[in-house]
């Protein structure tokens, strides 16, 4: 009795490392799999945006124009941001276009045209008050009325368009408010109007 029971004691201690080995790559297999499926079914993030700004204004023009629109901005403090003043406060004029002047980049020695005519300013915080946009006829080969879309939108949390229409410039030196708007602390947009305010300024 004594030897059959020192067998059965030696089979299950020969046992015991293969149970383990087995048994640890059940738990392998099993955190790999559980992993599987986190990546095959991410979580939806649809109209998450970027928020390195809080709202985006463009302005553009008919593709292809050789004339020159302007973008001025007047924000809550009275800041002015236009093309030789492109940053203030938390407003950035992040792109100005000239028409055809500055939209070719050279690709392999061949001069390519890109045909589009749009500013961008972007609003990089929420500063409560109004923001005045106004567009501005700074140049032109044309000689012919230009008419100008402009869009706001609100970025932040998710993209909401909160303007877009259209300014019709007659004629070079032109100046018109393209919209005016308030933001409140909150971020929401209201009290959209079109009462014109001069902001050009030379000096």
């Amino acid at each position: 009795m004594a030897i059959f029971g020192s067998n059965n004691a030696r089979r299950r201690a020969a046992s015991d490392p293969f149970t383990d080995l087995l048994f640890n790559a059940l738990l392998g297999f099993t955190f790999l799999f559980l992993i599987a499926i986190m990546f095959m079914n991410p979580v939806s993030k649809k109209g998450i945006i970027d928020p390195k700004a809080e709202y985006i204004i463009t302005i553009g023009w008919p593709d292809s124009s050789p004339d020159d629109v302007d973008t001025w901005v007047e924000d809550p403090t009275g800041n002015l941001i236009w093309f030789r003043n492109r940053e203030a406060g938390l407003v950035h004029l992040d792109r100005d276009d000239r028409g055809q002047i500055n939209d070719t980049i050279t690709v392999n020695g061949e001069e390519i045209q890109n045909p589009l005519n749009q500013e961008v300013i972007t609003i990089r915080g929420i500063v409560p008050g109004e923001y005045v946009i106004n567009v501005h006829y700074y140049a032109t080969e044309t000689e012919l009325p230009l008419t100008v879309t402009v869009k706001v939108a609100k970025v932040n949390p998710a993209l909401e368009i909160v303007y877009y229409g259209d300014t019709l410039l007659d004629s070079k030196g032109d100046e018109k408010t393209a919209v005016r708007f308030v933001i409140d602390k909150t971020g929401k947009v209201s009290q959209i109007s079109h009462l014109n305010k001069s902001l050009v300024v030379f000096g």
